[in-house]
């Protein structure tokens, strides 16, 4: 990232994504579901009851016995205690709630626990992050290890740091996901990507969190 891009990001007047996040502080007090409760219901203000969450997530979740990510676990609150549908992986309610609870976080270093329990499923991550796929038969180890630093197509290849998901691509103009931004890499790769919530994603977003332990959270990040 240049400067510029680097700017655009760290100010939330000129971050595209405060769009999306100010959207999601709305729905974060909106009552919803035959419930009639709020997301501030439960947790009141998310500037302190949020704040280290995104850092720590995917987390191992014991009623579904394996690890979800953010977006899961908004959905599951809905389900449970809102009675309210879930929302559609990259739908805008979703990205700007897990925007809004990303927010919380930034700056904020990258906390994934070293637990017995998230340890099959951090190596599930860890080979599905070495394993050759699609018809170009590469592997996210190639490029984002043996490569990184380099250039491909005119842009840095970098060492797949999930530091700032949810974040606004300039190519998509818009918010997505890190299961948005695995299945273009899939794609690239000409292998058919997993399907959006795919316990394979999650895997793998939890071996590229815990990859990036330490690291300071960007959300919502900026990207070319």
């Amino acid at each position: 990232m240049g400067p510029p891009l680097r700017a655009m990001q760290d100010d939330d007047m000129t971050n595209p994504a405060s769009l999306w996040q100010r959207d999601g502080e709305t729905l974060w007090a909106e009552p919803i579901g035959e419930a009639g409760r709020s997301c501030a219901d439960c947790h009141g203000d998310a500037a302190s009851s949020m704040r280290g969450v995104a850092a720590r997530y995917p987390a191992f979740d014991r009623t579904m016995n394996r690890p979800i990510d953010l977006e899961q676990r908004i959905n599951h609150c809905r389900t449970a205690y809102q009675k309210a549908g879930p929302l559609a992986f990259e739908s805008h309610d979703l990205l700007a709630l897990s925007t809004h609870v990303a927010r919380q976080s930034r700056g904020l270093p990258i906390a994934i626990e070293n637990s017995k329990a998230l340890h099959p499923f951090l190596a599930m991550g860890r080979s599905l992050f070495h394993e050759r796929q699609g018809q170009l038969n590469l592997s996210c180890a190639q490029c984002h290890d043996d490569n990184a630093g380099r250039s491909l197509g005119g842009a840095t290849i970098p060492q797949a740091h999930p530091t700032g998901y949810p974040l606004y691509r300039l190519e998509w103009q818009g918010v997505g996901s890190l299961q948005r931004r695995l299945r273009n890499c899939m794609s690239g790769m000409r292998a058919a990507p997993y399907a959006f919530g795919a316990e394979a994603f999650v895997d793998l977003e939890l071996y590229l969190m815990w990859r990036a332990n330490g690291m300071p959270m960007e959300s919502p990040a900026v990207r070319p």
